[in-house]
């Protein structure tokens, strides 16, 4: 092995973790790379030599560089509560690929995503590392400026609203679809009754249009409200196409070619209580859509 390829293989050892971390603090697939790319370099320009463990020193690292990307995004924006809908990752088939796996590994559902879009930097940061990749707190504490009891308050604060607004999916697969299929028959069939019934009573559905549309983000909460809105998709019915959206049951729509919109469930006992739709027309274009249509 000679003496340029060694630190690669050490870094790329790593690199399917870090793209995880950076995926979860950014919530674009894009900004991730960049990130891990980043980390790259700040790697390849110091000395690792005496670094016990490699794959926390990079993880920190990387989540530095997020930390930092995320705090220039608050200042771009215009708006302090503008939020856009994370992006989803797809797979066309019944089981998530290898690469997905590590990078939805603990169930990191579109729901979640977008309830971290709303955090501020530091309290993501806190709650991604400790909750989701066990960095304890004593390893946060210098990246968001704080002591260790501070960090743990990020992360809790952050906790709460997680567990308020991104409730766990149902871990079988088989009943999110069959609560999924029957939206979609009851949405065809313009039965309002039967939507209700799929429906949780605290339903929130949020779709994102992007910034061609009158407003970026919309919400809707509540069966009765979610269902008028959903009776509306029944003309989509027979273009939508099963897919997972990170790692669970829910739809991509393509009509003669054109990508309209991604659709993502979370499903607790039998009932939906989430639906996140990405009909950004900028951004469906530049999603692997082929296998939908």
């Amino acid at each position: 092995m000679d003496g340029t390829s060694f630190p690669t293989e050490r870094f790329e050892e790593h690199r399917a973790h870090l793209r995880a971390v950076a995926y979860r603090m950014l919530g674009s697939l894009s900004e991730a790379e960049d990130a891990v790319q980043e980390g790259w370099l700040r790697f390849e320009r110091t000395d690792t030599s005496e670094v016990e463990n490699l794959g926390g020193w990079l993880t920190t690292v990387v989540a530095r560089v997020c930390l930092n990307m995320l705090r220039s995004r608050e200042q771009r924006r215009e708006d302090p509560l503008e939020t856009g809908m994370p992006d989803p990752v797809i797979s066309h088939g019944h089981v998530v690929d290898p690469e997905q796996e590590v990078l939805l590994a603990d169930s990191v559902g579109l729901a979640l995503m977008v309830v971290l879009e709303s955090l501020a930097p530091a309290e993501r940061l806190a709650f991604v590392l400790h909750d989701m990749f066990a960095v304890p707190f004593e390893d946060i504490a210098p990246l968001v400026d704080r002591t260790p009891a501070a960090a743990r308050q990020l992360a809790s604060r952050a906790r709460r609203r997680v567990q308020g607004q991104a409730p766990a999916p149902d871990p079988d697969l088989a009943r999110q679809r069959a609560a999924v299929d029957a939206f979609f028959a009851a949405a065809r069939d313009g039965d309002f009754d039967a939507l209700v019934a799929v429906l949780d009573p605290d339903v929130v559905l949020r779709s994102d249009g992007g910034i061609a549309r009158s407003r970026l983000t919309v919400a809707h909460r509540g069966a009765r409200t979610v269902a008028g809105q959903a009776v509306t998709f029944g003309s989509l019915s027979p273009f939508a196409r099963p897919a997972l959206i990170n790692g669970a049951a829910g739809v991509t729509v393509v009509a003669h070619g054109k990508p309209l919109s991604v659709m993502a469930f979370t499903v607790r006992d039998g009932r939906i209580v989430t639906i996140e739709v990405l009909a950004d027309p900028v951004r469906l274009l530049s999603l692997d859509l082929v296998g939908a249509d």
